[in-house]
């Protein structure tokens, strides 16, 4: 449908980010039976507890107006303080009411959705002046659904408030020939029972209404499988770039590692498909792998030990071990030291004997 994306597609449920986007771009929930709910039932508790101080506060103004017309000065600038000492009256009779009121507008907003300033609804779109695109919101799912609420609404409160009324209709009658005086309170209590009733019917609409509002929502935030992946891509990067980023990190670190070969002290081989380069000098703990690998790496370092003149050491079951146990730049574990051990003492004899060549 026009102004609506299409959702044929959209079949995964949208991401944190996603719902994140469409509340800063002002797509946010909301339920306008949320905010009347919270109008009515402030003006409900205004009317409850300031109606009569407001009443009272005006009564007490108008009374003296008219009490005293004839010696208040109404002349020249007389008339501008006059008119300034009855609006500051009046707002002082009915500036706590308004602000209750004004607040509980901004609460059935703040309830539904966090307070943003987003100018997008404001820009212009071609769809909304579109007669094509108007017809279509006018047939839409929502608006079928306002109508049908609308109806209910009608019904129900209908039925109520002449459920309320039907008792007191003779009452009612009677009032048209009684006492000004005695009109007030009876109208007073009916209507407030009249909007009590209706805030509680208002309350279990507004919540059914909210739910059905926040599952349109969510339902229209709705991903296809191309946009997440597309979302996934700006979130954590391609994965190809990712994976050259990885590979050369790798090779990188592989070169680091190679570069520490000629400063071992043996190389300890599987014969051919581990190889383990171990460091030891004077005063250190223990030895200290410093380069490891297997297959093709492990030829390599075979190679630069040749090279560098490094004794290399054919012992297949300590090569397994210390390749699957110790880590590039750490201490071989303490359960190799024996063997280890033997294999330096034996590297340091030879050396003794055969002196490495210039």
């Amino acid at each position: 449908m026009a102004d609506e994306p299409d959702q044929t597609d959209q079949t995964e449920d949208p991401t944190p980010r996603r719902l994140e986007e469409a509340i800063n771009r002002g797509d946010v929930v909301k339920s306008t039976e949320v905010s009347t709910w919270f109008m009515i039932a402030g003006g409900t508790l205004t009317l409850m507890v300031f109606a009569v101080p407001m009443a009272e506060s005006l009564q007490a103004t108008l009374r003296g107006l008219l009490a005293y017309s004839a010696q208040i000065p109404a002349d020249g600038p007389a008339l501008g303080g006059l008119v300034r000492m009855i609006a500051v009256r009046v707002l002082a009779a009915l500036g706590i009411p308004f602000l209750i009121l004004t607040l509980a507008a901004l609460a059935g907003n703040a309830i539904q959705h966090r307070i943003l300033f987003s100018v997008e609804p404001l820009m212009p779109k071609v769809s909304r002046i579109s007669p094509a695109a108007g017809i279509a919101r006018m047939v839409s799912k929502q608006a079928l659904a306002n109508f049908a609420k609308g109806l209910v609404k009608l019904m129900l409160f209908g039925a109520v408030i002449a459920a309320l009324l039907w008792p007191q209709r003779h009452r009612l009658g009677g009032l048209v020939d009684a006492d000004p005086a005695l009109i007030l309170p009876v109208t007073r209590a009916l209507a407030m029972k009249m909007l009590g009733t209706v805030v509680a019917l208002l309350a279990i609409v507004a919540a059914a209404d909210y739910l059905f509002q926040y599952r349109q929502w969510y339902d229209r935030q709705k991903m296809s499988v191309r946009e997440m992946k597309e979302e996934f891509r700006r979130s954590e990067g391609d994965p190809a770039i990712k994976g050259k980023i990885r590979q050369l990190r790798l090779a990188r670190a592989k070169k680091r590692m190679m570069a520490k070969v000629p400063k071992a002290s043996v190389i300890i081989t599987n014969p051919t498909h581990f190889a383990v380069a171990l460091q030891y000098e004077r005063g250190m703990n223990a030895p200290i792998c410093v380069a490891k690998g297997a297959d093709f790496i492990a030829r390599k370092i075979r190679e630069i030990a040749e090279a560098n003149d490094i004794p290399v050491v054919e012992n297949p079951p300590l090569a397994r071990a210390l390749h699957a146990t110790v880590e590039i730049d750490q201490e071989i574990p303490q359960e190799h030291y024996r063997a280890v051990a033997e294999i330096i003492g034996y590297v340091m004899k030879l050396r003794h004997a055969l002196p490495r060549r210039d």
